[in-house]
Parts: structure tokens; sequence; C-alpha cells
């Protein structure tokens, strides 16, 4: 069966996961994450994506992003993926593919996923137990909402305007949204919607988007043939 097209779509959130082919590294050192870094913050401008979040792992990393077209994501993460590649092989001495084939992605409804998606990435090094805490872990955008160092890469959400009304009542309220954690069922189901490339958010935001695309945007209803799962593994 071919595989759906990607969902994209201009004004939403969207949730990116890209991976490492066989879960090998992707980062090998500092220079690697700084560069990974700078491809980002330079596409995003270009081509007008909104980056809320972000976690560089070992073998994979996530953006939170709103794109201004249907396109400019896409086109944003193929000129990163190609930059990079070339990079990164020309630095280490390899050839060949980098990426587990192309990004997985989908759009969460905002009002009902998008703090606890940017939480969910802020905890990814704590989930995969390199770090105690969250602002320990250099490579997310964490910091930078807790007023720990300026990111350009990343532009806040209303909703992160909405926490307070200073800057410190926000970094107080994000810290504590943080550190009050995800429920394992919304961490399931934004891992995966993301990998599945389904829409994540209530009734009403998939009948909303559905009349926006297309493609469908939520799996088959009950009774009919389920996917084979995918291996989630160490992609929290």
């Amino acid at each position: 069966m071919a595989r759906l097209p990607r969902l994209t779509l201009a004004g939403y959130p969207h949730h990116v996961i890209q991976r490492g082919n066989n879960r090998q590294a992707i980062f090998v050192d500092r220079q690697d994450f700084e560069t990974m870094l700078a491809l980002l913050a330079e596409s995003a401008q270009k081509f007008r994506v909104a980056v809320h979040a972000y976690v560089l792992m070992d073998n994979h990393f996530h953006l939170l992003a709103t794109p201004a077209t249907a396109d400019t994501l896409p086109q944003m993460m193929q000129a990163v993926g190609r930059s990079y590649v070339r990079y990164f092989n020309d630095r280490h001495g390899r050839s060949g593919t980098l990426w587990e084939g192309r990004y997985r992605s989908t759009l969460i409804e905002t009002e009902r996923y998008l703090l606890a998606c940017m939480a969910y990435i802020d905890l990814n090094p704590v989930r995969a137990g390199m770090v105690a805490q969250p602002l320990a872990w250099p490579w997310s955008s964490h910091a930078h909402y807790l007023g720990q160092r300026s990111d350009k890469l990343v532009t806040p959400h209303t909703l992160y305007w909405a926490l307070g009304n200073t800057p410190f009542a926000r970094e107080a309220a994000y810290a504590e949204l943080v550190q009050a954690g995800i429920a394992g069922a919304e961490q399931a189901a934004l891992t995966d919607a993301t990998l599945r490339g389904w829409a994540l958010g209530g009734a009403d935001f998939v009948a909303e988007l559905q009349k926006k695309s297309p493609r469908r945007v939520t799996k088959a209803r009950p009774g009919r043939p389920a996917a084979a799962a995918e291996d989630t593994t160490k992609l929290d």
C-alpha cells in the first residue's frame, strides 16, 4: 500500500521527529550539535517556519513548529537535512545516508496539546536517563523558556506568553508545568500520532482539518485491519 502524503497545513503547530538511520548517532560532539542548530535557525528564517521548541538527542531530534504555508516546513526540513548530511559526512569521513527515511510529523491541536508537547520535548533527555533535570541538557529550548539564555532559533507561541504577565511569571509557570510532567497516555499519543502522521486533537479539531486537506487526517475507524505497529523504542 502506498504511504499517505505527509499532512502539513499552514498556521498549525506540527510536532516533528527525525532520527538517524538504524538509530545511529547523528551528533557526535558539540560542533555537530551547534552546526545543526545554526542550520535550523537559518532555514527557519528563510522558509518562514516558527520553531517553538526543540531538542537534539544523540540519534534523533524533535521540533515543534508552525509553518507560514503548507510548503515551508517540508522545504526547511529538506534544506536542513541535505546540508547537515553533507557536513556530517565530510567531517566524519563517511558516505551514504544518515537519516532513517523521511521525517515524521503531525498537526496537534493548539489549546489541547501545544504546552504538553513542549514539556514532552523538554523532558526527552530526562526520560532517556541522560540528565536528571531538563535544564542540564544544553541542546534544547528549555533554557530559553526559563530565562537562562536567549535562543535565536526559538519563536515563543502565544500560549506561552499567556502563562504570565511578566517574564518572571511566565518562566516560573513554564518551569512548574515541565516539572509536573505529562501523563503517560499523553506522551504515547504524541509519539504515536507523529510517527504515524495522524492529526492529534478533539473531534471538532479533526473535522476542521479534514475540510482543509484532501488527505485523510485520522486513522481508519475501528473494525478495519490495523496497520502494523511501529517501533517507538527510545523515541520518547
